[in-house]
């Protein structure tokens, strides 16, 4: 049995002692740190504790990941350091308490503002690209004529959302930056009204200047562009909300909006509009500068440290950029870099496949490779590669490697997509051979490097860790089947679904530690209904403060994690209910949790459902079907209690 008071010890012990923990909250699973220093974290001595089941860095956030036992261990550390214990008492699951406003936070901020924006609409620009990429394919191998009307409709459907890309990101800022969106759309429509463009091309032709009310205009072109529309919406939601605040109640609806316009649009067509193009055509110029002028030696640094960037989070930086060579110049130098980055980590979880003796990691590593090499690395990375250490310097091999080569050749993507096999068609063009030379040897070069260094697996880790006094979970699985069985549920159990909506593979959703399967096998949901019901017959063993998890324990003996959303606990409660207490029996199909599923997206966190066994372990074979359409009370998981 875990001892939580010297866990809690040795962890803030390895987080740099007392001193350097300034906010100290949990979740449903994991404790999460706000630290003054992360790099006086010794995160291996905290892997090697037992109850530690893996960390997380996120933003300026260290997690350490418990399990069922988190709450416990927060409350020794809590009861252990009064100061933290009164902020917590304060403001309960708030990561702002006691956080300082460092230039790391600003960055931190910026990043979460910039992912906000842009990922609602990647879905969008991510299909059209894809169309991009199969016109340019069809083109080189002259299957469709490009005068022809089939081609210009196509062309159409795939290039519309990027011309007209001010209209989307208006929408999408204005619901990051929380004031109107139909407003900010019908300020970005300006910006393409035929006067306006008609002004400007005369502007341009005869050289004359433009004015308005004695305001300068500056003549120019915003089909494409990204940042214009981004500071305009920032700008526009400071104006709305003073606006909101003094007009009186029954004028709001006609007044806020027209003085909002009046006010915003005058000032993003003489200085914001100009500045922004500035800023965006200087980034793209400087990264495109960086990349012809160093070639390959730049291609091997950003390709090999790529990785790293986006564990940082740092990447979203390179979004607007992206984005905006694509809709202004085509292509993109820099998203080929993306692919060969996710590929290495895709071939080196390939290589612990390969190498590794242990079933459990060779169905792991093989499962996590396949999503890697899909675009979705955070189960290989964060599940595989980086547990395991060395695999993971062997995917940066591969990807400096494999970027070194696509830079020298000047390989260009064609469409803003998926960094994964299925965005292949986004690189169709001239430098389409070296693209995919470029994938291969960084998913080869990274699985080689890891079957040649090899590594240490889990099981001889936990084996030199054994102690008389520490008995780890790899010595209990070592049991005899008949002591085993005492302990094991006696009958076979379908659990359902909790809440209406799409399936989406446990692997796919954007938390590492539950597409790694860290906490058992499940399932996640894309909700399309605000109310989670139970999925079995059983006893509710434990409610979060802020309602966004419970767990259950069914009446056959299966341990029934649900967790409505990804980082959901920084709401601190807000969009959610539930009435029900622990140890009350609950129903299949009974109301649990209530919450606002679409409020909780338009704050730009992901609102999936995810539902997951956390004794998966002990079943003989658990089945799940997560593909499709669910209904609560569909059965999505099958659980097999017979021994093998």
């Amino acid at each position: 049995m875990m001892n939580t008071s010297t866990l809690a010890r040795q962890i803030v012990e390895h987080v740099g002692g007392a001193d350097n923990i300034t906010f100290l909250f949990h979740c449903i699973t994991r404790l999460r740190f706000n630290l003054n220093d992360l790099s006086a974290v010794d995160q291996e001595s905290i892997l090697q504790l037992d109850g530690v089941f893996g960390v997380n860095v996120s933003g300026d956030q260290f997690q350490v990941i418990i399990g069922n036992q988190v709450d416990d261990v927060c409350d020794e550390i809590l009861s252990s350091i009064p100061r933290l214990k009164e902020a917590y008492d304060a403001k309960i699951g708030s990561p702002q308490a006691e956080q300082k406003k460092s230039e790391k936070n600003l960055l931190a901020r910026l990043m979460e503002t910039i992912s906000g924006i842009f990922s609602p609409i990647i879905p969008a620009i991510a299909g059209a690209g894809i169309l991009k990429g199969i016109l340019a394919l069809l083109l080189t191998f002259e299957v469709m004529d490009k005068s022809g009307a089939n081609y210009q409709i196509l062309y159409a459907i795939s290039d519309g959302v990027f011309y007209l890309l001010p209209l989307v990101l208006a929408y999408s800022c204005a619901t990051r930056f929380k004031c109107n969106p139909y407003v900010a759309v019908a300020m970005a429509a300006v910006l393409f009204h035929p006067s306006i463009t008609g002004l400007f091309q005369q502007s341009l032709k005869s050289g004359d200047a433009l004015s308005f009310f004695g305001l300068p205009i500056t003549p120019a072109s915003y089909a494409s562009s990204v940042v214009p529309i981004i500071l305009a919406i920032w700008l526009m939601s400071f104006v709305e909300r003073f606006i909101d605040r003094f007009m009186p109640g029954p004028l709001k609806t006609m007044f806020v909006p027209l003085f909002t316009l009046i006010i915003v649009t005058p000032i993003t067509l003489s200085a914001l509009g100009p500045i922004g193009l500035f800023l965006g055509n200087g980034l793209t110029g400087g990264v495109t500068w960086l990349l012809s002028h160093l070639g390959g030696v730049a291609g091997l640094i950003i390709g090999g440290t790529m990785s790293l960037i986006i564990i940082t989070g740092m990447h979203y930086t390179l979004v607007p950029v992206m984005v905006n060579n694509v809709s202004t110049m085509g292509y993109d130098p820099i998203k080929i870099l993306f692919f060969v980055a996710n590929l290495g980590q895709a071939g080196a979880a390939f290589g612990v496949f390969l190498r590794s003796r242990d079933k459990k990691l060779k169905s792991l590593a093989l499962s996590t490779s396949f999503s890697a090499a899909m675009g979705i690395t955070e189960p290989a990375m964060y599940g595989v590669n980086m547990r395991l250490k060395k695999p993971f310097l062997a995917a940066l091999i591969g990807g400096g490697l494999g970027g070194a080569l696509a830079v020298s050749f000047g390989v260009k993507a064609y469409a803003f997509t998926m960094s994964g096999l299925p965005g292949i068609p986004a690189l169709a063009g001239p430098t389409f051979l070296y693209a995919m030379a470029s994938l291969l040897v960084s998913f080869v070069v990274a699985a080689a490097v890891t079957v040649v260094l090899g590594f240490e697996e889990p099981n001889a880790q936990s084996t030199s860790k054994t102690s008389p006094t520490s008995k780890p979970a790899e010595l209990n699985k070592q049991a005899t089947a008949s002591s085993i069985a005492n302990s094991l549920p006696a009958v076979n159990e379908e659990i359902h679904a909790p809440v209406q909506g799409l399936l989406v593979k446990l692997s796919e959703v954007s938390d590492p530690v539950f597409a790694s399967e860290t906490f058992g096998k499940g399932i996640a949901i894309k909700p399309e209904s605000s109310t989670v019901v139970s999925p079995v017959n059983g006893v509710i063993n434990s409610i979060f403060p802020t309602k966004h998890a419970i767990a259950i324990t069914s009446d056959a003996g299966a341990e029934i994690l649900i967790h409505v959303g990804i980082d959901t606990v920084k709401l601190n409660g807000k969009y959610f209910a539930c009435d029900l207490a622990e140890g009350e029996h609950v129903q299949v199909g009974q109301s649990l949790i209530e919450f606002d599923y679409q409020a909780i997206e338009k704050e730009g966190i992901d609102n999936s459902v995810i539902m997951v066994v956390t004794n998966s372990d002990d079943f003989k074979q658990v089945d799940v079907c997560d593909e499709g359409h669910a209904e609560p009370k569909f059965n999505v998981i099958k659980l097999n209690a017979q021994l093998a």
